[in-house]
């Protein structure tokens, strides 16, 4: 999978910006400030409708106008499909395949699959269980992209019950409550549990990749692992950081009945207690996922290499997932690594290179030429301009003018 043009119209520091990508590795080169993550990021959006800097979509429209325009020619085997997303903050975004009519931006979910690392991924190491719930959400839409509704059924849902509660924690409970909180728990329950069941399988086949990824980056022997901390266990975001003893939970994958049937009874458990804090305690929005070395919790013990390599290992583990759920020819995912050498060692740089190079497609921003690796540096461009259009242009012609 790979691109071949990209076409920015008013996003970010663009008011128009066109790159012509090739097979293999693509480096953008650049000061800090010049527009490179906006590529990136740009692409990454493309794919996922989402951004892995900023959770709203009005950052991403260039200051002064209403709306930007993300427009990409996609590859997939001898597929093609011209992709469009229009960003409308405060309205719905809209997108168009193929210069089709304009449709829900969810029709583009799927087409395009990219794997993005960037500095602020270390925070699925330092971050909240927020951080680590949305990796395992993401992935799982980007192979399920129905899930996406999924998500938001349940996001929905939830927002609703816990309006109930607050209103009975400040009005007081009435029979009226109860019968309205067990419609709730049932559609709850029924949304969570699809939820939750895409996230144990998600997890389960991310696992043997990350503790494979994680020993060819770091050249360590320790083992990487990652497990499930499920509020229907009673852990999750109450769990005080992890499990006891370094004991990892939820190995297996339960049916999604089953799933369903525990989250009803946790919620009627609780439900005394969500009566009294006005917010629902039960649930996938309280789960976390547990990081650890050889069974010692990565955040807060790990050195700060361990941290960068376990991180990246994570989302290597995602584009092989990606990999093995569609083999095909042209399936590979876009790798995209976002100013990653440069916190790198030269050791963990020359085997993330060697890691990389099996992407189809390959996507690198740095600031400093002398930090990516050489082998990658085929096809680069160099990000000149500070100002609010800036140019990009290649490198080689660069070069020739000097």
């Amino acid at each position: 999978m790979r691109l071949s043009h990209l076409t920015l119209q008013d996003y970010r520091s663009y008011a128009e910006a066109q790159i012509e990508f090739a097979p293999g590795p693509n480096v953008l080169l650049g000061f800090n400030g010049v527009g490179k993550t906006n590529v990136v990021e740009a692409v990454g959006y493309l794919s996922t409708l989402s951004s892995h800097r900023v959770s709203q979509d009005a950052p991403l429209v260039r200051h002064g106008t209403d709306q930007a325009i993300i427009r990409a020619q996609a590859h997939r085997g001898s597929r093609e499909a011209l992709l469009e997303v229009e960003i409308n903050p405060g309205r719905a975004n809209r997108a168009r395949i193929n210069r089709g009519s304009a449709v829900r931006a969810s029709e583009v979910l799927g087409v395009l699959r990219t794997v993005l690392f960037a500095p602020e991924d270390l925070e699925l190491i330092k971050g909240s269980p927020g951080v680590r719930r949305r990796l395992l959400d993401d992935l799982a839409v980007q192979l399920r992209p129905a899930l996406g509704s999924v998500r938001l059924d349940y996001e929905k849902v939830l927002k609703q019950r816990n309006a109930l509660l607050k209103s009975i924690r400040n009005e007081g409970f009435t029979a009226t409550h109860e019968s309205t909180l067990d419609v709730w728990d049932h559609q709850l329950a029924d949304a969570g549990s699809r939820v939750l069941h895409a996230r144990l399988e998600v997890l389960e086949a991310l696992r043997p990749h990350a503790a494979e990824a994680y020993q060819q980056l770091s050249g360590s022997v320790r083992t990487a692992t990652m497990g499930y901390l499920s509020s229907l266990d009673g852990r999750g975001e109450d769990s005080a950081g992890g499990p006891p003893d370094g004991e990892v939970v939820a190995q297996s994958v339960p049916p999604r009945e089953q799933l369903t049937e525990r989250m009803l009874t946790g919620l009627q458990g609780a439900r005394k207690q969500e009566r009294e804090r006005g917010m629902t305690l039960v649930g996938p929005h309280r789960d976390d996922v547990h990081l650890s070395l050889d069974e010692v919790p990565v955040k807060g013990y790990a050195s700060h290499g361990e941290t960068w390599s376990f991180a990246l290992a994570v989302r290597l583990a995602g584009y092989r997932v990606m990999v093995d759920d569609d083999p095909s020819d042209g399936g590979r995912p876009v790798l995209i690594l976002d100013d990653v050498f440069a916190e790198l060692d030269a050791r963990r740089r020359r085997r993330l290179a060697d890691l990389a190079s099996e992407a189809e497609q390959l996507l690198v921003t740095a600031a400093v030429d002398d930090d990516v690796p050489e082998p990658l540096l085929d096809h680069a461009f160099r990000v000149e301009s500070a100002d609010q259009i800036s140019q990009i242009t290649q490198m080689s012609a660069v070069e020739d003018q000097q």
